[in-house]
């Protein structure tokens, strides 16, 4: 890898870019990492590790002309505000075409070539890889299964108290993945030969529905745990009861989520009528070790979960 360029990381300071820079740095790369973030006091920890931090901008594309600068491969990580990304990640592929990288990586998603899949998400990934293929670049596209971390971590404590996880994704199978499992196949890409003009899909090893993933929780927890279907409208009805907006919104978190429920509610229909049914080794081939299971996340996090089924500790008076 020495002697190869050095790598640039948009999106730096977000969770998926710091796992990725500290795989990077256990792998001796400090001095070879350029982190760009439109916050760089948030990234004031890794100048100290020795990493090249710089400002740029994915709504100001001049800021990112000299962000880019000197980079030879690209980890281009997708941004939060679903529905908008379109043109902001054009400005970093732009950018890094006409600084001279070589090799571009997207955090992507699956089940996007079908045009039928209702997933609002879609539109944002697949016109990404589009502007990707046409860059003159090299490119990958790293296809992430949806994130456990996501239904167990994030979403898993908010119904546990209730005893009852709604949902409009049916009886639709999806093989989730650990995000540092999505994270570890980027840095493989990143730092071995033969990933150019390739498609992963990067999935855990089980397809499961809601409601499987309902049962194992209650199983491992002991708490009581069901998962009730709803349509569409009745899903939409509960978010909004939530205070979540429909459309995405900048650094707007609803408990600590940065979600919008047009996405989510069009999420959980691509998972009910099929689209996101898909299963590979993706992880295994690019990493060398089998890619971890929802199993194993409620296992890890049963503690956050029984305690979150019991509701708040009472203060004393």
């Amino acid at each position: 890898m020495s002697g190869q360029g050095k790598i640039v990381i948009t999106g730096a300071s977000g969770q998926y870019g710091r796992a990725a820079t500290d795989m990077l740095i256990a792998k001796g790369l400090t001095d070879q990492l350029i982190l760009i973030t439109r916050s760089p006091n948030k990234l004031a920890d890794r100048a100290a590790q020795g990493c090249d931090v710089r400002y740029g901008d994915y709504d100001k594309p001049e800021t990112l002309a000299a962000a880019v600068q000197g980079a030879r491969k690209m980890l281009l990580i997708s941004g939060t505000r679903v529905g908008a990304r379109v043109v902001q990640h054009k400005a970093a592929i732009d950018a890094a075409a006409a600084a001279g990288v070589a090799h571009i990586l997207y955090t992507s998603f699956i089940g996007i070539d079908d045009p039928a899949n209702p997933a609002e998400v879609r539109h944002d990934h697949i016109e990404t890889e589009n502007a990707m293929r046409a860059s003159g670049m090299a490119w990958t596209a790293l296809r992430d299964a949806h994130y456990a971390d996501a239904m167990i971590i994030m979403a898993g404590p908010g119904v546990m108290p209730g005893g009852q996880w709604f949902s409009n994704a049916g009886e639709g199978r999806e093989a989730m993945v650990w995000r540092d499992d999505c994270v570890a196949c980027a840095v493989a890409t990143l730092t071995t030969d033969g990933h150019e003009n390739r498609i992963y899909n990067i999935t855990g090893p089980d397809l499961q529905t809601f409601g499987e993933v309902a049962a194992l929780i209650q199983e491992i927890t002991g708490c009581p745990l069901v998962h009730i279907p709803v349509d569409d409208e009745a899903q939409y009805a509960i978010f909004d009861a939530m205070g979540i907006p429909r459309r995405p919104v900048d650094d707007q978190y609803v408990g600590g989520i940065p979600w919008n429920s047009d996405d989510m509610v069009t999420f959980g229909r691509a998972i009910r009528e099929g689209y996101l049914e898909i299963c590979t080794d993706d992880v295994e081939r690019l990493t060398g070790r089998k890619a971890r299971s929802v199993r194993q996340m409620i296992e890890e996090n049963r503690d956050m979960l029984i305690a979150a089924a019991k509701g708040p500790t009472p203060q004393p008076a």
